[in-house]
């Protein structure tokens, strides 16, 4: 049985193959989900191009080039770091294209502020930077497949 993200990542796919476009993911709260599901799918080297698993604030700025001080500034679950984490992507990789996550899955973790289920999520393409805000029901489990399934379609919404 193919996982519910399959049908996506292979429309993804062949929009990123037919533009010659290889794509980045720079995850926290996913932990690599979103590289996986990309990976699933067969000839995936042909248009994936690396995956960043920045879970910690200092992974953030290592792997990614997110100042300390934005973070500190902003706190990691924000719009500015999920900006800076999809254009960090980018600029670290070979890829044209980069989808950048970073929320509070739960069940711990959670402000009044930043409750458990939000997710900023940075998008970066040739032209084109989007961040947008999410919060999404449900378990660790069900906000991380949320997060990788909204992840995936928007941006192939991007992409059209």
């Amino acid at each position: 049985m193919s996982p519910p993200t399959a049908p996506l990542v292979e429309r993804l796919a062949t929009q990123l193959q037919q533009r010659q476009w290889m794509l980045a993911t720079a995850e926290s709260c996913t932990g690599g989900l979103i590289a996986a599901a990309c990976t699933d799918l067969s000839g995936s080297s042909n248009w994936f191009e690396r995956g960043f698993v920045s879970y910690s604030n200092t992974a953030k700025n290592e792997l990614l080039g997110v100042e300390l001080a934005l973070i500190q500034r902003h706190g990691a679950v924000s719009e500015e770091v999920a900006r800076a984490m999809a254009a960090g992507a980018l600029a670290h990789s070979q890829a044209q294209v980069a989808v950048a996550v970073t929320g509070v899955a739960g069940p711990t973790g959670g402000t009044p502020d930043k409750p458990v289920g939000l997710v900023w999520f940075g998008y970066a393409l040739p032209g084109q930077r989007v961040t947008e805000k999410m919060h999404f029901p449900g378990d660790r489990a069900a906000v991380r497949a949320a997060t990788v399934q909204h992840a995936l379609s928007r941006l192939l919404e991007l992409m059209r």
